[in-house]
C-alpha cells in the first residue's frame, strides 16, 4: 500500500463532507487486519486530494446477531449521533457508491506517535492513565490494560454506551495530529440488547461531566425530531428507541456504568 499523503482538508471543516460525498474514489490498497473488506483509497474533488477508508456492503461478513448488509449504515448512524451533539470525535462518514458498490466511506485520520490505549507493566504506566484490568504477560509478569485520561476518550466512552458499541478495541481509538481522540469502526453498534464491549472502562462509577449530560439531553430531543428521521434510513425504529433509552438512563444515573454480568465486557483481541 502506498504511503499516505498529508491530509488536504481538516476533518472538522465542512468541506471535508463535500469531498467525501462527491469526490472520486480510487482504491490503493486493502487493510488486511480488518474483519470485513476495508479498502484504503485516494479521494479527489476539484483538485483537493485526501485519503479515505471504503467498506463496501458486498464485503461484509454475515453475523449471527446483526442483519446482513447493515454494518455500513450503522457506521454512518454512529457518525450522525456523534455529530448531532458533538459527543465524541468520529471522522466524517457517509454511505455512497464506490468502485465495488455501495459502502461506507470515511476520511482517513492521520496519527502521530501518541498512544491512547496500551498493555504495559504497571510501573511503566504514564501518570494519570486509567487501569481497566490486571493480567500477566506470557512470562508471568504483571501487566495492565489501561488508557489515557483524555477528555476525548471520555466522550467516546459516553458515546459507546449510547450506541451500544460491541467492539471498541484499542486499535479503534486514534490520536489525531490535531490533538483529538478519534473513534472508528462502528459497524456493530445499536443492537437493542445490551452488548457493550470496550477497552474504555477507566471511569466506572465516576460522575459523567455536566457538559456531556447536557449533550445527552439534546440528543434525546433530537431523536424525536430530524435526527430520528435521518437515522431511520440506517436503523430500525426499535434500535432508535433504544438509543433514547440508553441516553435517558445515563442522564438519570449520572455516572459511568459498570459492565454487566451477562456478556463479555472487553473485546478480544484487545487491539
Amino acid at each position: 500500500m502506498a504511503d499516505a499523503p498529508e491530509p488536504a482538508v481538516d476533518l472538522t471543516d465542512p468541506a471535508a463532507m463535500e469531498l467525501l460525498t462527491h469526490g472520486r474514489l480510487e482504491v490503493e490498497g486493502r487493510l488486511v487486519d480488518a474483519s470485513n473488506v476495508t479498502l484504503f483509497c485516494k479521494i479527489e474533488l476539484a483538485g483537493v486530494v485526501s485519503n479515505a477508508v471504503y467498506k463496501p456492503v458486498s464485503g461484509e461478513k454475515p453475523l449471527w446477531d446483526f442483519p446482513d448488509g447493515t454494518l455500513a449504515g450503522r457506521e454512518v448512524a454512529a457518525y450522525l449521533v456523534s455529530q448531532s451533539v458533538d459527543l465524541g470525535a468520529i471522522p466524517p462518514t457517509t454511505l455512497r457508491d464506490g468502485p465495488f458498490g455501495e459502502g461506507m466511506v470515511q476520511l482517513w485520520v492521520e496519527t502521530g506517535e501518541d498512544e491512547l490505549v496500551d498493555v504495559r507493566a504497571p510501573e511503566e504506566l504514564p501518570d494519570n492513565w486509567r487501569v481497566v484490568l490486571h493480567a500477566h504477560d506470557r512470562n508471568g509478569e504483571p501487566a495492565v490494560l489501561a488508557h489515557a485520561n483524555h477528555p476525548g476518550l471520555r466522550d467516546l466512552a459516553v458515546l459507546d454506551v449510547v450506541v451500544n458499541n460491541t467492539d471498541r478495541k484499542g486499535g479503534h481509538l486514534l490520536a489525531g495530529l490535531d490533538g483529538r481522540a478519534y473513534g472508528v469502526d462502528h459497524g456493530i453498534c445499536f443492537h437493542t440488547d445490551p452488548k457493550l464491549r470496550t477497552v474504555l472502562w477507566g471511569w466506572i462509577g465516576e460522575p459523567i461531566p455536566e457538559e456531556s449530560l447536557l449533550k445527552l439531553h439534546t440528543l434525546m430531543a433530537d431523536l424525536e425530531g430530524p435526527l430520528g428521521e435521518t437515522l431511520a434510513s440506517h436503523l430500525t425504529g426499535f434500535e432508535i428507541r433504544a438509543i433514547y433509552e440508553r441516553a435517558e438512563q445515563l442522564v438519570t444515573e449520572g455516572i459511568f456504568p459498570a459492565p454487566g454480568d451477562d456478556w463479555r465486557a472487553v473485546p478480544w483481541p484487545l487491539f
